[in-house]
């Protein structure tokens, strides 16, 4: 069995990263043969200056990127055909919202001390794209993180207290100036990229390919 380390760049407010994800896990599943993964979750905030209240996300999506209502519609009956044939119910619409994603990085990063850290991607994610909610509310991300197995009162004090600010900067400024500019991506023992919410298919060749190398 070949070990081998996986940084899984993304942020909690992408679609994306989501399929990239559940992609990435079957993936991992089909070649438990030859490989023994540890999955990092590293920080990358697509709207570093969202405002805490968020925004609506289709005029978001046009604002940002140009994208006319029929176009947006048609993206996301994309993105929710291959989430739910990956298993993950993607309820957004075109009055969902986008929110400030800061805090939940920083739950993030104390999650991964606490071992919990792919519990709490997954919370999150189906807090926000599954269930609607308000992911600026710190009552919304510390029952995230109850659902991920941790202690609400020690998720309330890292959001009350700013714990773990400059380490998520810190981590965000690496994978910058590591040239990530999109995600999700995937970095596979520090020098393998994979960009992209890929098929499961897509990752299995490259996982296996990188095995056969180490």
């Amino acid at each position: 069995m070949t070990p081998m380390r996986i940084d899984f760049v993304s942020d909690v407010m992408c679609p994306w990263c989501v399929i990239g994800l559940k992609s990435l896990e079957q993936a991992l599943a089909n070649t438990a043969d030859v490989v023994t993964p540890e999955i990092h979750f590293q920080p990358f905030e697509l709207n570093p200056d969202m405002v805490r209240e968020g925004e609506n996300v289709a005029e978001h999506v046009a604002k940002k990127y140009g994208a006319d209502p029929e176009r947006s519609r048609g993206t996301r009956d994309l993105i929710r055909s291959s989430a739910a044939a990956l298993g993950f119910t993607m309820a957004t619409g075109p009055g969902s919202r986008i929110w400030n994603s800061f805090d939940c990085h920083r739950l993030l990063h104390w999650a991964g001390l606490e071992g919990r850290q792919a519990e709490m991607k997954m919370a999150l994610f189906t807090a926000h794209f599954t269930d609607q909610r308000d992911l600026s509310d710190p009552e919304t991300l510390v029952a995230a993180a109850v659902a991920a197995g941790l202690d609400a009162a020690a998720a309330r004090e890292v959001l009350a207290s700013g714990r773990f600010v400059d380490e998520v900067r810190r981590d965000e400024r690496f994978w910058r100036e590591q040239g990530i500019s999109a995600v999700p991506a995937v970095v596979i023992n520090g020098k393998y990229l994979i960009t992209g919410g890929q098929p499961v298919a897509a990752f299995e060749k490259a996982i296996r390919s990188i095995a056969a190398e180490g």
